[in-house]
């Protein structure tokens, strides 16, 4: 894995990663030849497109538990969807997201 520009690294495969700011996770997208779902990417590094749409359904506990908090009482299961399109290097989220910036257009966000 290396970084390929502020906002992309590369993952095995073809796969390009990337920080989802409305999830708080990393959102990997393969494209080319390969197995499974494949995107089609502008080759742009610092401002890409993504076509079509990517789209993530998974779950979350709340409260979450840590290794140092194992015991964290009961447990809420939390479904989330994450449905954006990346244009130009923004992030638009769909209106069907369950996090915070649904509805909004975010730049992607640089790595850490």
């Amino acid at each position: 894995m290396s970084q390929l520009s502020k906002v992309l690294r590369d993952s095995t495969d073809h796969g390009l990663m990337f920080n989802c700011p409305g999830c708080g996770i990393v959102h990997i997208v393969h494209y080319g030849d390969g197995d499974g779902p494949r995107w089609i990417w502008n080759g742009d590094i610092d401002k890409p497109t993504f076509t079509p749409s990517i789209l993530l359904r998974y779950h979350t506990w709340i409260p979450p538990a840590t290794r140092e908090n194992m015991n964290v009482g009961p447990q809420t299961k939390i479904n989330v969807v994450c449905h954006s399109l990346v244009i130009n290097g923004q992030i638009q989220f769909l209106n069907d997201c369950t996090h915070k910036l649904v509805g909004q257009t975010v730049d992607l966000p640089e790595w850490n």
